[in-house]
């Protein structure tokens, strides 16, 4: 908060609370026994019933001193006057921290004897695999779906199919650095025959019918500009995040309105980063995790409600 800004707040704050002194003591000028000598408000009715006016009681008066009061000894201690934080400090940055201080104490019982495990041992340990659920359920379910099996750009982590690769070590490092995908827009250099071309070459790749023609001339111009990523063979590149397209498997769909898409417009997509967010530990044990669920460790999580659409389903 500015200079500016924070002094038209705590000017605007002591100038309500000096008004509601002064609204107090105008309203409290006039005494109940004063009544009698014919202080009314001149509201008449009925011609001879008239409104007195009476001052209010002296505890209703006590109630509004006592919030008044109240009122300075809050703005004394915690923030409320513009960037002046109070004599305590608090804010509700302070406050946030020191619960999840207080949080990560009471959970350093449970994650300190798994520290030191290996994610392949994690992913045989039941108990680990007890909390590593929970942490999955609540950092990334919203993504991959609370049976794992992933979404349209979301990948399905309980097949064997890696963008990044599936070691224990690899999806450790998938989940704590975060992962940045790209596949760049080739409208352009294709124009619409060529982009027919390529997308008939690699709907023949897993198996699909397309006109003979096009799949010989899609192969040329896959060997051109795709061939760098993806491999002369199409099987993909774990160092580039570069999916196999031979195995008819999906991440955003694979037909052939969707695959011209993606070669037309490209695609970028993001696993973010989790290691500040949960630290190395849990993050270990999410990789467990996932290293099981890779394995069909963990039946449960494949037992999603729902016709949920599976992101390596073809559209």
């Amino acid at each position: 908060m500015g200079n500016g800004t924070s002094l038209v707040v705590i000017v605007v704050t002591l100038a309500n609370i000096a008004g509601c002194l002064w609204l107090i003591w105008w309203t409290s000028r006039t005494r109940p026994d004063e009544a009698s000598q014919g202080n009314t408000t001149g509201h008449v009715w009925d011609g001879d019933l008239s409104e007195y006016n009476n001052p209010m009681p002296r505890w209703w008066l006590g109630l509004f001193l006592l919030t008044i009061v109240f009122g300075f000894l809050y703005l004394a201690l915690y923030p409320g006057l513009g960037s002046f934080t109070g004599v305590n400090g608090w804010s509700q940055i302070s406050q946030y921290e020191e619960e999840v201080r207080q949080a990560d104490a009471r959970t350093s019982a449970l994650y300190e004897p798994l520290a030191k495990l290996s994610v392949t041992e994690l992913a045989d340990n039941r108990q680990a695999m007890a909390a590593a659920r929970n942490l999955f359920a609540n950092n990334c379910s919203t993504c991959h779906g609370s049976d794992a099996r992933g979404a349209r750009s979301f990948p399905n982590l309980t097949d064997k199919d890696w963008l990044w690769g599936g070691a224990p070590e690899t999806i450790e490092q998938t989940i704590l650095n975060g992962r940045v995908g790209v596949m760049p827009a080739l409208g352009a250099a294709l124009g619409n025959e060529g982009t027919e071309q390529v997308v008939a070459y690699v709907l023949s790749l897993s198996g699909h019918k397309a006109p003979a023609d096009w799949v010989e001339q899609g192969k040329q111009r896959f060997s051109t500009l795709c061939a760098a990523c993806h491999g002369p063979d199409a099987k993909g590149n774990p160092l580039l995040g570069a999916p196999n397209l031979t195995d008819d498997v999906w991440l955003y769909g694979g037909s052939p309105a969707v695959l011209r898409e993606t070669v037309t417009v490209g695609r970028n997509n993001a696993m973010p980063a989790h290691k500040p967010l949960l630290g190395e530990t849990k993050v270990r044990l999410l990789a467990g995790y996932v290293y099981g669920l890779s394995r069909g460790d963990h039946d449960n999580a494949k037992s999603g409600e729902g016709e949920r659409e599976k992101g390596h389903e073809r559209e």
